[in-house]
C-alpha cells in the first residue's frame, strides 16, 4: 500500500485522475485493490473544494460501474455452469446458487446498494448479481447510487487529512489498525464459510 501511495504521489494531476479512475474500475472487477487507499489519497491530492469532491465521487462511481461489467457478464453467462461443474472444489453447490438467486430476486437492489458501501463486498458484488441475472440497468443504477456516498466519504476524509496523509504517524497507525481489522473480519468470514460448507458437504453434493 505504501508503494501505491508513493506511486500516486509522483503523478501529475491528470495522471492522478486517470489512475484513480483505472484503479477504481479494476477493483470493481473482483480484483481486491482497496478503495480505502485510493479514494482518501485522491481526496488528499486532488480535492480542495466540495466541487472537487463531487467530481471525484462521480468519477469513481462511473469507474465502479464500468469495472463491474466484466464480472457481471462472467457471472451471467458462465457463472452458474462453472459453479455447478467446479463449485465442489470451492465448497459451493447448486443449492448455494439457488439461495443466491432467491436472495437477489428479493433483495437484489438493496444488496447492491449496501454492498457498494462495504469494504471487500463492493469488490465482488457484481459476480453474484450476474449469476442471479439481476436486471442490468437496475444493477448499474444501484451500483452508482451505492458507490457515490462511499467514494465521497473516503475522498472527504482524505481532503480533511491533507498533508497529514504523509507526515502524521498517528494516522498511519490508525490506518494500519483499520486494515488489520478488515483483514481479520475477512479471515473469520472465510473460516466460517469453509467450516459450515465442509460440515455440510455431503448434503451439498447431493443438491
Amino acid at each position: 500500500m505504501n508503494k501505491l501511495i508513493a506511486f500516486l504521489a509522483g503523478l501529475s494531476v491528470g495522471g492522478k485522475y486517470t489512475l484513480v479512475f483505472l484503479l477504481m474500475a479494476v477493483q470493481s472487477a473482483c480484483i481486491p485493490i482497496p478503495s480505502e487507499v485510493i479514494m482518501p489519497f485522491a481526496g488528499s491530492a486532488l480535492a480542495h473544494s466540495q466541487t472537487d469532491l463531487i467530481v471525484l465521487a462521480v468519477l469513481a462511481s462511473i469507474a465502479s460501474n464500468l469495472g463491474s461489467i466484466p464480472a457481471y457478464f462472467v457471472g451471467a453467462k458462465g457463472g452458474r455452469p462453472l459453479v455447478e461443474k467446479y463449485g465442489r472444489y470451492l465448497l459451493l453447490s447448486r443449492r448455494d446458487i439457488d439461495m443466491a438467486d432467491k436472495f437477489f430476486l428479493r433483495y437484489g437492489s438493496l444488496a447492491v446498494l449496501l454492498g457498494r458501501m462495504l469494504p471487500i463486498v463492493r469488490t465482488f458484488i457484481a459476480f453474484p448479481a450476474g449469476i442471479a441475472k439481476m436486471n442490468q440497468v437496475r444493477f448499474h443504477i444501484y451500483t452508482f447510487l451505492g458507490s457515490l456516498p462511499w467514494c465521497y466519504a473516503l475522498a472527504y476524509f482524505g481532503m480533511k487529512l491533507g498533508d497529514k496523509w504523509q507526515t502524521d504517524p498517528r494516522f498511519k497507525e490508525v490506518f494500519a489498525r483499520f486494515h488489520v481489522a478488515v483483514e481479520a473480519a475477512i479471515v473469520v468470514g472465510f473460516v466460517w464459510f469453509v467450516w459450515t460448507h465442509w460440515k455440510n458437504r455431503d448434503g451439498h453434493s447431493a443438491s
